[in-house]
Order: C-alpha cells, then structure tokens, then sequence
C-alpha cells in the first residue's frame, strides 16, 4: 500500500506519454480506491484506451443531488498542456482530501470527471512538438474532433469518429451539468455559440445562448482566477480579448464543436479554455502552467453548484424523467430534461426566477424562486415539483432531441412568418384604399 501511496504521489512536471499516463492513472486509483473510479469511455483509431478518472465521495455511480462535473484536455494532440495539468489537478485533490476543507466539501458534493486525453492517438504522433502546429493535432484519421460533432446550425455531414462517438455516448449515459475543454495556442476563455445564424445575433457578429449571461460569469470565473488571463493581452498586439475572455463565434466560426454540442444536446455547460501561446511548450515550463491554472481550476469546477436543481416527481412520489423544467425567458432549442431519476439541474446567477416543469400532456407547473450564491456551500437552491395528477402508470417516455441543425429550422420558421405579416400589412392597406 505503501508503495503505490507513493506512486501516485510521484507526478514530475513531464510530459506522459499513453503507457506512463495509465499507469499514473491505475496507481491513483489503487491508491485512493473509495474515492475514484477509473475506466476507459472507448477508444482511438489506434485502439489506445480514452481514460476517465472520476473523483468524489460516490465515484462509481451517480447519486441523486449531486451534479456531475466533467474536464477534458487533449482534444487536438499536439496542444498538451492541459493533458498534464490535469494529471497534477487529480493529484492535488486526491491528496488534499481530508485535509483541505474546501477540496474535501467540493468532492463531498460533486463527482467530478477528469479526461487527461480525448485524442491519445495525435499525441503519440507528435513527434516533433511545435508552438503553432502539427500533424498531431488531428486524430489517426486526419479529422479534427473539435469539428466532428452534430452542428445546431449546419449540416456539417461529418463521419464521426470513434473518439467523437465515445464522449457523445459519455455525455448521453451521465447527467453532466458543467464542463471546460481545455486547449493550446492562445490564452482566452471562449464560450458558445461557436457557431451561429441571424436568431442568435451571428449578422452583429456575436453567437448568443439563452444563457449568455451564465456563460459569461463562467468564462470571466475562470480568467479572473488564472494568474494573467484575465489582463487579455492574448499572445501578440493583433490578439486582444477583454477580461481574458471570447464569444466563440465572435473570435472565428467553428462548425460541430463540441462545446456547442454539450450545451444543445447534452444539457452540460461547457466552456474551451485555451490555455499557453504556445501549443506544445518545453517540459521545463509545465510547472508554471500547473501554478497559474491551479486555482482557477477549483474555482471553476464550484461553479457547477450555481442555480436552482430538483427532482419531478408523480403522485407516489416516483421519479418522472423527461419531464422539462426550464426557467421561464431562457428556453432552450432543445428543451432541458429530467434525468431516470426525475432530477433537473438548471445553472443560473442570482436572481429571481420562475420555474416552468411541464409532463407533456399534463398542466405546467411554475414556482417562483430567489436563487443565492450558494457555490460556496457547494449546493444550488433544492425546489422540487410533484405532479398528483400524474401515475406511473400513465406517464409516456419522450424520445431525445433528434441530431439534426436545430437552429437551421428556427431560422427556416422565422423567414416564414416575415413574408406573412408583409401581406398582412398589405392586406389592410388595400382594404383602407377601396374603403
């Protein structure tokens, strides 16, 4: 025991390649075995596993109340700093609980998911690592995976990828309530839409979300806290991001980019973190990227504890699941679902809300609710919903959203009504005329 104790604790500033990294990973998991739960969500091209440590007081399993957090890192291979900052982010928590009060009340309260590599493949293949580019950064296929998810927007007729397939089943299989994607080449906290249409603002040059405002304070949680993201002077004179942080599609257009993904499909928050100028930087500097992210990488993963979250419940206080419950004024293309359990998890600022839970078919239910910063007490406000009118017997499941350009069919609607309140208002015109 000993012995593997201080295996896990021997994490040197180097970069790991995929045999020392699963080691890494195993010897933290047979080290701690109460509080991570290690296992593989699929694999590469090249037949290399795609490994999740999850840390928390349940990691084997999701339990009611408690939101699940995610990290994923490597998505391009040849961008690696966040490939080992999250190995030294897993160290730091596993060694800090019971010990530090804050880490040990947030892993008391949040299962938190860590994928040091999505693309192990296109690390590997980086041999000769470059600041601005390489061949790694695509997987064994040649596709680059941050444009290899379902487009909201476009028809992006992309084959997706075994890499790709694996985290669009991960996200579908867990109730992922927050996450951050994290990236090389610049030094910004981008947020969604990365792409857009004239609904969500993309003729003004800005993409935005119902939500646009949560992202904000998300991307702005995470800058504020990183040693010098914030002051967003970006990499060179041409690049500057205001409080370190960017609307995706403010900064370039990405077509199936999986931050878009996650907050459409998978009702999962999620923001890219681009992390060092450089995409691959020299070992010896991997230190210093672990002191400057350390504490914005905390303070973001609290975040998941924003809002107001509940379970939807019939008349013998059975769980419903997909029932929607969303804020009224903020609805999304996709509506927002319970869970198997009947849980809901809505991230939201401060502020007065009311709540919409609807069981198609039945009347909705609206709850007014004052939402505190409780980020702090690592739980968001608790309003649950039960419908007495409502059985297990009579309740219908609802299919999932369906993968297609949902966006694409808003604008379709929208370009329709125009062409009707014209001959309306040309209607009324000749009948005033011929009065």
């Amino acid at each position: 025991i000993l012995c593997l104790v201080s295996a896990a604790a021997a994490l040197d500033f180097k970069y790991h390649h995929s045999k020392e990294l699963e080691e890494y990973l195993r010897g933290v998991h047979a080290a701690y075995p109460s509080l991570t739960h290690l296992h593989s969500i699929g694999r590469s091209v090249e037949g290399r596993d795609l490994w999740v440590l999850v840390l928390g007081r349940f990691p084997t399993h999701h339990k009611i109340g408690i939101p699940e957090f995610k990290y994923v890192a490597n998505m391009h291979g040849d961008e690696t700093v966040g490939r080992e900052i999250l190995l030294h982010l897993i160290d730091f928590l596993v060694t800090s609980y019971g010990r530090d009060p804050v880490i040990t009340r947030l892993l008391n309260n949040t299962r938190i998911h860590i994928m040091p590599t999505m693309n192990p493949d296109g690390f590997e293949a980086t041999k000769v690592p470059d600041c601005q580019y390489t061949l790694g950064r695509y997987n064994r296929n040649g596709e680059d995976l941050n444009r290899n998810f379902p487009d909201a927007f476009e028809n992006n007729n992309v084959s997706i990828q075994p890499e790709t397939r694996a985290v669009m089943d991960w996200i579908k299989n867990e109730t992922f309530v927050l996450s951050a994607n994290l990236h090389g080449g610049a030094l910004v906290a981008s947020y969604t839409f990365d792409n857009g249409n004239p609904v969500t603002g993309s003729l003004k040059g800005y993409s935005r979300s119902p939500d646009d405002d949560v992202f904000i304070h998300l991307a702005k949680t995470y800058s504020s806290n990183h040693a010098s993201m914030y002051k967003g002077t970006g990499c060179d004179s041409r690049q500057t991001f205001p409080e370190g942080i960017t609307n995706g599609f403010s900064w370039y257009q990405l077509e199936g980019g999986m931050q878009d993904y996650n907050y459409v499909w998978g009702q999962c928050f999620e923001i890219t973190l681009e992390l060092s100028c450089c995409k691959y930087p020299p070992a010896d500097q991997l230190e210093k990227f672990w002191r400057d992210n350390k504490v914005a990488l905390i303070e973001y993963m609290k975040q998941v504890h924003l809002g107001v979250k509940g379970q939807v419940t019939d008349k013998n206080g059975n769980p419903i699941p997909n029932a929607i419950v969303e804020a009224k004024g903020r609805p999304h293309i996709c509506p927002y679902r319970t869970n198997e359990q009947g849980e809901y998890f809505l991230l939201l600022l401060p502020g007065t809300y009311v709540i919409n839970a609807t069981v198609p078919g039945f009347k909705s239910m609206l709850k007014t609710v004052e939402i505190p910063d409780n980020t702090g007490n690592f739980s968001a406000l608790k309003q649950d919903f039960s419908f007495p009118e409502v059985s297990d017997q009579i309740r219908a499941r609802v299919a999932a959203c369906p993968k297609i350009p949902l966006y694409q069919e808003l604008t379709r609607a929208s370009a329709a009504v125009k062409p009707t309140v014209h001959i309306l208002v040309l209607m009324t015109v000749i009948l005033v005329i011929f009065k």
